[in-house]
């Protein structure tokens, strides 16, 4: 079977609320069975009783999507430096076995700090990458971002505006993205104003200022899912809000229920499968990933999917017509989709990446 990127659902607020319910059911219909979720501690790392807020996170799993019957593995990588750090290999190897990943509430900065360049987030990415389908809460959403928004630091401590970096997931497929949940949060009544993840309008549009110009803004309001297929490079909003798309001047807003091409997001494209992840920590993803898989009974080998077929019979054409900038650009399509191009005198062939 050709390695994938999986679905990609990116939540606002109210990640056991039933709106968002049935985003997982959503979900879960389109993943293959059994249902495998992967819930890592990081973002709640800092707290004491980090444990049980994952463990709450994996009933309300287990109680409210019980058709599924998923299961569940609580991956404990708290914090760099203990005996439960993300860097902890042994800590990290259930994520082997997981087809869905997720991150729940937290710190945004406390996760992107303790997660950038760790193994527990290769491994996550290595695992997308070969099709598992990752659940980003509020929190997380926020760290996935090129530049991560410090909520907490300017809302609750009074820092100065500023920007922290970011793990920048998005940034192999060509996008530059910078979310915003709670975009329409109300909490502050009519005497404060706390849209834009609590921050307020006057310094939402301050913080805007500093970013790179190349820099596009993803608003998700609370109980909205923005849910990404990189595979139909398509974008759907779920939920009882909208998504908003911000680029410099221009606005655009989705409402629950919309799709619309991935490429409103910037110049996307697929990555080459093992694209930013060290070997040893692609090594046993990709491995564990063929062992669940399987080889075909005929050739032992996997079989390229009716799409790559396709895709490599347009490149001939192309090749046959002399047209080498579209041939190159199919080789490329066919590349990120896990299948090496070999030129024969009499044709070409297909080898696994």
């Amino acid at each position: 079977m050709i390695a994938q990127p999986g679905l990609i659902v990116l939540l606002g607020s109210g990640e056991t609320a039933p709106t968002i319910r049935r985003v997982y059911n959503w979900l879960f219909e389109r993943l293959k069975a059994p249902i495998h979720i992967g819930i890592l501690e990081t973002p709640a790392g800092f707290e004491p009783n980090s444990d049980k807020v994952a463990q709450y996170m994996a009933e309300f799993m287990t109680r409210r999507l019980q058709n599924f019957g998923p299961r569940i593995s609580i991956i404990p990588a708290r914090k760099r430096g203990t005996a439960f750090s993300p860097d902890n290999a042994d800590i990290v190897t259930p994520l082997l076995e997981t087809n869905v990943i997720m991150m729940g509430p937290g710190s945004p900065t406390y996760a992107a700090r303790q997660l950038l360049d760790s193994v527990a987030w290769h491994t996550l990415v290595a695992r997308h990458r070969l099709g598992a389908a990752l659940i980003f809460a509020s929190a997380t959403t926020i760290a996935s971002s090129v530049h991560a928004l410090p909520v907490y630091e300017i809302y609750k401590v009074g820092e100065d505006l500023h920007w922290k970096r970011g793990l920048d997931f998005f940034k192999p497929f060509g996008l530059s993205l910078v979310f915003i949940p709670h975009w329409n949060n109300n909490d502050g009544g009519t005497e404060l104003d706390t849209s834009h993840c609590y921050v307020g309008t006057l310094r939402y549009n301050q913080l805007i200022e500093m970013l790179p110009k190349d820099v596009t803004i993803v608003g998700i309001d609370e109980h909205t899912a923005l849910v990404i297929d990189p595979q139909a490079e398509t974008c759907r909003v779920m939920g009882v809000g909208n998504v908003r798309i911000v680029r410099g001047d221009q606005e655009k807003q989705f409402p629950n229920g919309q799709t619309f091409s991935i490429h409103e997001l910037g110049s996307f494209h697929l990555p080459a499968p093992q694209t930013g992840i060290p070997a040893e920590v692609w090594q046993p993803v990709s491995t564990a990933f063929s062992s669940a898989e399987g080889p075909s009974a005929e050739s032992g080998t996997f079989s390229p999917s009716s799409e790559v077929i396709t895709l490599l019979e347009q490149r001939n054409a192309a090749r046959a017509r002399r047209d080498w900038p579209t041939a190159d650009a199919l080789r490329e399509k066919i590349e990120a989709r896990g299948w090496k191009v070999i030129d024969m005198p009499d044709g070409s062939v297909l080898e696994p990446a």
